[in-house]
């Protein structure tokens, strides 16, 4: 028997609440610091997420040299979020645009990559240099979007002294020196879910304030750090739910 999925918003998010704008079981995020949105005291987090998308799709615009005003109507084709989920999102954040015209690409990119906080360099320390940190290492668009791995860290004594690229790779003890010296405010954790916490509590001791954690388990961070989780293997079993499924 074909079990459906959950009923979905009209962006794509399983359980969306259209009383509130938000899904109820989900993380609402801190406002930036951005005068004319400060009087918002949360934001859903799935808002931010598609925040990603809208900039995405005006680099592209601007890169092809396309400067005609952006309807909602096609921010939607082009992301396949809803007209009015488009028009929700970015209310949230203050007027953009103007009725029956749209918004200017330029004026809007430059609007979302101060939301997101994307208007200076971030610079990342990645602890853990296997197969998979060794592939986000070689991950160009960090850079180009403004994300630089500055410190590559591995607790592996014989992968100490490597270089990869312009990076050498150090070993966990110079991580706290290196957030202090080297201005790092992010982290990668990229090690086996057993190492994951002990390499977190390390992170948030040397100050660190964002962690992306690709291990296959929670860990826990005190108030003021910031974490974001990818699991790729839930990720996997999610399509295989959908084939199965579907």
């Amino acid at each position: 028997m074909t079990v459906p999925i959950d009923e979905r918003d009209e962006a794509g998010d399983p359980g969306w609440d259209a009383s509130t704008n938000r899904r109820p079981e989900s993380r609402a995020l801190p406002v930036p610091a951005i005068p004319h949105i400060a009087r918002l005291p949360r934001i859903p987090e799935m808002t931010v997420r598609r925040l990603s998308t809208y900039y995405r799709v005006l680099r592209t615009l601007e890169a092809t040299g396309d400067a005609e005003p952006l309807s909602s109507d096609r921010m939607s084709d082009l992301t396949g979020f809803t007209a009015a989920q488009v028009r929700r999102d970015l209310a949230y954040f203050g007027n953009f645009g103007k009725r029956g015209v749209g918004y200017d690409i330029g004026e809007l990119q430059e609007s979302l990559k101060n939301i997101l906080g994307i208007n200076h360099p971030w610079r990342i320390a990645l602890v853990g240099v296997g197969n998979l940190g060794t592939a986000l290492l070689s991950y160009r668009n960090f850079t180009a979007q403004g994300f630089v791995i500055a410190g590559a860290f591995d607790a592996d004594p014989t992968k100490h002294g490597r270089a990869y690229g312009s990076l050498i790779i150090r070993p966990m003890e110079d991580l706290p020196v290196a957030v202090r010296d080297e201005n790092i405010s992010m982290a990668i954790v990229a090690v086996p879910g057993n190492e994951a916490q002990t390499v977190v509590d390390v992170m948030v001791a040397a100050g660190i304030k964002g962690i992306l954690n690709f291990a296959p388990v929670k860990v826990r961070v005190p108030a003021g750090v910031h974490l974001s989780r990818v699991d790729l293997s839930i990720e996997i079993e999610y399509l295989s739910y959908l084939l199965t499924n579907g």
